[in-house]
């Protein structure tokens, strides 16, 4: 039995073009739902800094996030940041629903943000804060 390999040159017909009743505007997608994470992560992780100085500057303020003994203040810590994340992510996801917010501005924004989130989870930093 004997397999012969045949070579067929590729089609000289032009490509099939299918053409759309859409115009540009309709198959775009608003930039808004994305940058709205992106925003609500920034507002987390700052929220997140700014507690644990609180935490350790104050007693009570730990006292109350306290969720489990077990755990301690990081339990309520971590919870409130998460609601915060979510909260301010559907505000911003309805808002911005069908908008085009400038994704360079918000992208800055955030990353100012994560950045005094992260400076306020340093411990030197909130210990020296909290005294």
């Amino acid at each position: 039995m004997s397999h012969q390999l045949t070579y067929a040159p590729p089609s000289t017909s032009p490509p099939l073009v299918v053409e759309d009743a859409r115009t540009a505007e309709e198959t775009t997608r608003p930039s808004g739902p994305a940058a709205a994470v992106v925003l609500a992560a920034g507002l987390a992780s700052f929220a997140l800094g700014l507690l644990s100085v609180l935490t350790a500057a104050s007693g009570s303020f730990s006292a109350a996030l306290t969720l489990s003994d077990r755990v301690g203040d990081i339990s309520g810590l971590t919870t409130a940041t998460a609601l915060l994340f979510f909260a301010a992510w559907a505000v911003l996801a309805t808002r911005w629903r069908r908008a085009d917010p400038p994704l360079g501005r918000v992208a800055a924004a955030s990353a100012v943000l994560i950045a005094l989130g992260l400076l306020g989870t340093f411990p030197p930093f909130f210990n020296a804060v909290g005294g």
